[in-house]
């Protein structure tokens, strides 16, 4: 007997079942399953959410699992806050509660030998002796430190992303070359930005043979993940045209959104998710499509809180805001 078989003999109808399903992206699923499905999206949690989740409900199982009793092990914020800044950046809580379950494994281990007595107070300036050297740190923040560097907002299948865009001028033969395992979309979008910033660069200042007399590299770093889809334009031609002119970008500012040929800056998608993004990375100045204003309107004070948003219509409101 068939699956198919088998299923239709079932003295029940499936078509009064609900099915619930959880997924990173929505681009392996096939078209004619996700047209039957309502898609709930979910945002990654701000660091301030993450130590609530981390209080309530992630240290009391953590503590279980190590066979430590219940208010063994206590943390102020600023040490919950550290772990989630130094270790666990991502949009997620899975690094989160393996940082908080390697603590305990340790202290259960120390309070047996008698090492350590309970309950322990975990403090920040302690947090490494637990989990050794920050993964994340703070001159490793997405900041862009000479011309020809710039910082952009992505959505990826874990959450928001920031992603520094670099550029360099190889003397020699005119050309234009791109790495860093960039999808069509992301591709098409830097040849647009290429061919936009070569366009208005000379009344930028720019020297009318930088172009034919250099081979620009344009790079997006963490070349072992795929990066793809309509947001980065402006961010890649805010990179071009800091390298063609010298002038470095602000630090602690980040952009998204998806340019035309002629300049038009494009709406984009996920805007709660890069704002979230910028949030983790400290980001100060946002740089945003007018055209998401409405999307922005919809995201919580909390998360919006500490950044300036900047909306632009042009990659010519771009120029006057990121030098």
């Amino acid at each position: 007997m068939s699956f198919r078989d088998h299923y239709l003999d079932l003295p029940f109808d499936l078509s009064h079942i609900l099915f619930i399903t959880t997924a990173n992206t929505l681009d392996s699923i096939p078209a004619p399953l996700l047209d039957r499905m309502e898609v709930i999206r979910l945002s990654g949690y701000i660091d301030k959410e993450k130590v609530a989740i981390a209080r309530k409900y992630l240290i009391p199982k953590s503590l279980e699992r190590a066979g430590l009793p219940k208010g063994s092990v206590k943390y102020d914020t600023a040490s919950l806050n550290a772990i989630a800044d130094g270790y666990a950046r991502e949009a997620g809580l899975r690094n989160f509660e393996k940082g908080l379950d390697k603590i305990h494994r340790k202290i259960a281990r120390r309070s047996i030998e008698g090492n350590v007595k309970l309950p322990v107070d975990i403090k920040k300036e302690n947090i490494a002796d637990y989990l050794g050297k920050p993964v994340f740190l703070e001159d490793e923040l997405a900041q862009p430190t000479k011309p020809g560097m710039a910082t952009g907002l992505a959505w990826t299948e874990m959450g928001g992303a920031v992603l520094t865009i670099e550029a360099v001028a190889n003397e020699g033969k005119e050309g234009f070359k791109l790495t860093g395992k960039l999808g069509e979309v992301m591709q098409e979008s830097a040849s647009i930005a290429y061919s936009y910033v070569r366009h208005i660069a000379g009344a930028q200042g720019v020297r009318g043979d930088f172009w034919e007399r250099n081979l620009i590299h344009l790079h997006v770093p963490a070349g072992a993940t795929p990066k793809d889809g309509p947001s980065a334009g402006i961010t890649l031609a805010s990179a071009l045209l800091s390298l063609a002119t010298g002038k470095k970008i602000q630090k602690s500012l980040a952009m998204t959104g998806e340019l035309s040929l002629v300049g038009r800056v494009l709406p984009i998608g996920g805007l709660k998710e890069k704002v979230i993004a910028a949030r983790r990375n400290k980001i100060k100045k946002v740089i945003y499509p007018q055209a998401n204003q409405k999307d922005l309107e919809e995201i919580p004070d909390h998360v919006r809180e500490g950044i300036t948003f900047l909306p632009v219509s042009t990659m010519e409101d771009v120029m006057g805001m990121i030098f």
